[in-house]
């Protein structure tokens, strides 16, 4: 069995709309594909990857296969994203005292 992560995961849009209309709704598996201009196989096999890497769970309920999204494994790309925050502020923070100065000049030159 291939290892996959969540990274894997959310790197096609299809998983990442899958997972969207999963956030707040367990849809079964016709449901899911309803949304999709591809085969409802395909849309099988995204939803299989997801569940590899523990975005979703898929329950049985009698003939149907209801689809459940499990956010929390999220907390993984939240917590890579967040090291470059310090980073990101930083550039933000320079952005702006830049504007400023300029701001500050264009008003000195327009007297």
């Amino acid at each position: 069995m291939i290892r996959r992560d969540v990274f894997q995961a959310i790197a096609d849009p299809n998983r990442r709309a899958i997972l969207g209309m999963l956030a707040d709704n367990q849809l079964n598996l016709n449901q899911v594909a309803a949304h999709f201009d591809i085969t409802r196989s395909a849309v099988s096999q995204h939803i299989k990857i997801l569940t590899e890497c523990g975005l979703v769970i898929v329950n049985q309920k009698g003939r149907e296969r209801y689809c459940e999204a499990r956010m929390e494994k999220l907390g993984e790309v939240w917590d890579w994203l967040n090291q470059y925050a310090a980073f990101w502020n930083d550039k933000f923070d320079a952005m702006e005292k830049l504007l400023k100065e300029l701001q500050a000049k264009n008003k000195e030159d327009a007297k």
